[in-house]
């Protein structure tokens, strides 16, 4: 296989994407992709037996990205080359399912209460995984509350709307140390979006955590409704003074989602193989498919 371009940052039907896992490592294929990493909220699909794996001819890291509360600020850590067996992950991700279906079913409430006669068994025909907001968006649709999925998280679940309830969260520190006891490296999930007033002070707080690097090589864009707490290539810049790698990846959703971006963001394969060497991931991976 010919290394050249990778996309770390992608989700399956194992949490709130649309796709299977073949499914997506066709169409990063076609995209001119060689190696991906799957990164499903807090599950890993339990087609993902290892490390790393090759599949249709695309190399398949094991990811995960976590919820996690960064002393205050909410956020998400992304695990690379995670082996999924690691019991303490496998507890944390057990932990993080319950705390997702304890919050669906406060937010089906308030939804009720806001007159959609909705339940449960509505979300989870739309959900083969993990259940996320994507899946009560669908229903929304359905039910006619609004027209589109991403109307749903603009009028009615996104943060602070009349239906939406936060998702409980494990602290930074275990994250990052669960996720390196299952040999994993850690990154940061599109940090532009979050919503920090210090990045010295916090980067500097990173780094003592142990966390390995940011994502910012991102599909990030401005709108109306978001605006960065700093700039891609400044938060780079500072990023790469403390030490820290680069991730990237386009966090695509699948095909009908409301993050359909795959094939926006083609990292150099040469920020795979830091991983690999922090790591300590060999070259060789098991062929499937």
């Amino acid at each position: 296989m010919n290394a050249t371009y990778a996309d770390l940052h992608l989700h399956t039907v194992a949490s709130d994407g649309t796709q299977t896992l073949a499914e997506m490592v066709a169409r990063a294929r076609a995209c001119g992709l060689s190696t991906i990493a799957i990164t499903d909220h807090d599950a890993i699909s339990s087609e993902l037996t290892g490390r790393v794996t090759t599949l249709l001819g695309v190399e398949v890291i094991t990811g995960v990205e976590l919820k996690a509360d960064f002393d205050g600020v909410a956020g998400e850590l992304l695990g690379y080359f995670v082996d999924p067996a690691s019991p303490p992950l496998a507890e944390l991700l057990g932990w993080m399912e319950k705390a997702r279906l304890l919050r669906m079913e406060r937010m089906i409430e308030k939804c009720r209460e806001a007159g959609f006669d909705i339940g449960m068994s509505d979300v989870r025909r739309h959900a083969a995984g993990n259940l996320g907001r994507p899946h009560l968006a669908r229903v929304l649709v359905e039910c006619g509350a609004v027209k589109r999925s991403d109307e749903a998280f603009e009028r009615f679940i996104g943060r602070g709307l009349p239906c939406y309830v936060s998702l409980e969260k494990t602290g930074l520190r275990e994250a990052v140390e669960i996720l390196h006891g299952a040999g994993g490296a850690v990154s940061v999930a599109h940090p532009c979006l979050m919503r920090v007033a210090d990045w010295d002070s916090f980067l500097d707080g990173l780094v003592a955590a142990g966390v390995d690097a940011m994502e910012t090589v991102y599909p990030y864009r401005t709108s109306p409704t978001t605006e960065f707490s700093i700039s891609p290539e400044l938060l780079a810049m500072k990023a790469g003074q403390r030490g820290l790698l680069v991730t990237g990846g386009s966090d695509d959703h699948g095909i009908d989602s409301t993050k359909t971006t795959l094939g926006q963001i083609r990292l150099p394969y040469e920020r795979v193989a830091v991983l690999k060497r922090i790591t300590a991931v060999g070259g060789d991976s098991a062929e499937r498919g």
